[in-house]
């Protein structure tokens, strides 16, 4: 019971920081009084705001920009802020993405609110324009106030005593780390669960395209359609997956009618699904793309009767960082809860030397070639856990294996319901309801909201000692150099 009231309070603490109101910082306090169009703007992208949070439909993905309310940001494009000053063509380009960004997050917003919100998004989108054009001169501002918060919670970690009890939970992950790497040893040598293994491959195309971030003029690769396509398929990975029971089956996520008569996130089954989503790493000075797919499975099932760690829903992701001729440099991998980061460079790149700390580092139990392009990566899942238990190199084939579809990551946010309408997968704290795991109880001092509950895209903190988060644009440069 304490330990509910102790997370409970700190998770207050955290929404409350989290979502302070974008409207009551200038400018745009200034232009909702103003009696003109500019004013008639800004009280409607917070009428619209009002009825998404009235609906309960936020989108956690990317935060709204104090005082810009009509302009979002995501780590990359926070970063980009950051690293050098900004001529004029290149901060207006910038200002550009916040605002498509915005646009896009409120269009499903909006969409998950209402059946029809074609009229509402139109005009949003005139005022946006207007907006962006009264607000030329505050770009001073506009930098101050770019900032993507922290998944970490300071309130938690002071209650939990954190400077004390991280030597405790670094001393459980260096336990994790053994087990591990001499799980990874004994599957090269050989894998006792050959028979339990099902092959899942990529279909030739894509059921449905993601979005790339289109900034040349801030350094930004650019590929044609055709291209990252070629890409996405080339380098999505191969699933081999000792199958135990239905959970170990990939599947979709959909909206199902519970128990209970009310919808509730599920996985479906009847088409094994890869999703895929872009983003971008700063390295060595360069922008590079990066591709993430994600696989999901119905559940974690308890190995015993107080598994803390089991629960509704799981899954895995795995991220290729490429180099500018599209090979591969560094792979790593999470689960959707954030949890398990494992890195898997290749031979394009060494690791840095790391200061000494009690903060989770790089972990990276294996190392692995370039595949060719007639090779494709494969990993190694085990059953009921789905621990990644090592990754091989092996011909591209689709014979004995069962096909997957890729689709794109976002469709996610804009799922179709049951009775009609569309609702996101995750709420607007960026969770998904009901894979809520009993470790939370636990893992508490450490700072993260809920661990081992599954996330969105941009809310993954990944060391519970220390601070780090899966979408950091610098995390690569963090912990590899390129050879020479």
């Amino acid at each position: 019971m304490m330990n509910s009231l102790i997370i409970a309070l700190c998770c207050g603490l955290l929404i409350g920081c989290a979502s302070t109101d974008p409207y009551g910082y200038a400018p745009v306090a200034l232009r909702l009084q103003q009696d003109d169009a500019v004013g008639d703007c800004a009280r409607l992208f917070q009428v619209s705001d009002r009825l998404i949070d009235e609906a309960g439909t936020r989108d956690a993905q990317a935060p709204r920009v104090p005082g810009f309310p009509y302009r979002r940001v995501d780590r990359v494009l926070a970063q980009m802020a950051v690293q050098s000053d900004l001529t004029a063509p290149q901060a207006q380009a910038w200002s550009v993405a916040l605002a498509v960004l915005d646009a896009a997050a409120r269009r499903i917003e909006l969409g998950n609110a209402s059946h029809d919100a074609t009229a509402f998004t139109d005009a949003l989108a005139s005022c946006r324009q207007l907006l962006a054009w009264v607000d030329q001169n505050e770009l001073p501002a506009l930098l101050e106030a770019i900032q993507v918060p922290d998944d970490y919670s300071i309130g938690m970690r002071a209650l939990g005593l954190y400077p004390l009890t991280r030597y405790t939970f670094a001393a459980g992950i260096r336990s994790w780390q053994r087990d591990t790497l001499a799980e990874f040893a004994a599957q090269a040598e050989t894998d006792p669960f050959a028979a339990m293994r099902r092959r899942y491959t990529v279909s030739e195309s894509l059921a449905t395209m993601p979005t790339l971030l289109n900034l040349p003029e801030l350094g930004l690769p650019v590929l044609t359609r055709q291209t990252l396509t070629r890409l996405i398929l080339l380098h999505a990975p191969q699933l081999d997956i000792a199958t135990a029971s239905e959970a170990d089956h990939p599947g979709a996520l959909v909206w199902r009618i519970g128990y209970d008569g009310r919808p509730r996130i599920d996985v479906g089954l009847n088409q094994p699904v890869l999703y895929v989503r872009t983003s971008h790493a700063h390295f060595g000075g360069r922008w590079l793309l990066q591709l993430i797919y994600t696989v999901w499975f119905s559940a974690r099932p308890p190995v015993h009767a107080y598994d803390v760690l089991a629960g509704r829903l799981d899954g895995l992701m795995w991220r290729v960082t490429l180099a500018e001729d599209g090979t591969p440099l560094v792979y790593d991998t999470i689960h959707p809860c954030g949890c398990y980061h494992l890195f898997i460079p290749t031979e394009q790149v060494q690791a840095r030397p790391q200061t000494e700390s009690i903060d989770e580092n790089l972990f990276a139990p294996q190392t692995l070639r370039s595949p060719a392009t007639h090779e494709r990566v494969v990993l190694k899942l085990a059953a009921g856990t789905h621990y990644l238990q090592r990754v091989e190199i092996d011909v591209a084939r689709q014979d004995h294996s069962v096909a997957l579809v890729l689709r794109d990551d976002d469709e996610l946010r804009a799922l179709p319901l049951p009775d009609g309408g569309s609702r996101s997968a995750f709420t607007p704290d960026g969770l998904i309801d009901g894979s809520e795991r009993l470790e939370r109880f636990y893992f508490w001092p450490m700072g993260v909201v809920s661990a081992g509950q599954m996330r969105q895209w941009g809310r993954h903190a990944t060391a519970f000692v220390g601070r780090r988060h899966f979408d950091d644009p610098t995390l690569i440069d963090r912990y590899f150099e390129r050879l020479p």
